[in-house]
């Protein structure tokens, strides 16, 4: 996600939906200013956790997400990552 997500608990929202959606993955922060998710679970789950993405927390501007398939392994549980 680009725009205004660091510093607006975006991350720690990010974790609650991911979690209320039984979802497993992790978010953090990238140096650039943006922030990265990796989500996996029910393909609807993942659909409404991509548009709550492109709302976030109050205070938070989302100017833009990308999403990509992962093929990559995916951890238990939703964490936020440093």
């Amino acid at each position: 996600m680009a725009g205004r997500v660091q510093g607006v608990y975006y991350r720690a929202a990010a974790v609650e939906e991911a979690g209320r959606l039984a979802l497993q993955g992790w978010v953090r922060n990238l140096a650039d200013g943006r922030v990265e998710t990796i989500a996996a679970g029910p393909v609807e789950a993942l659909a409404e956790f991509a548009s709550w993405l492109w709302q976030g927390p109050p205070g938070a501007r989302v100017d833009s997400v990308q999403v990509e398939e992962w093929t990559g392994a995916v951890p238990d549980g939703f964490t936020a990552q440093r």
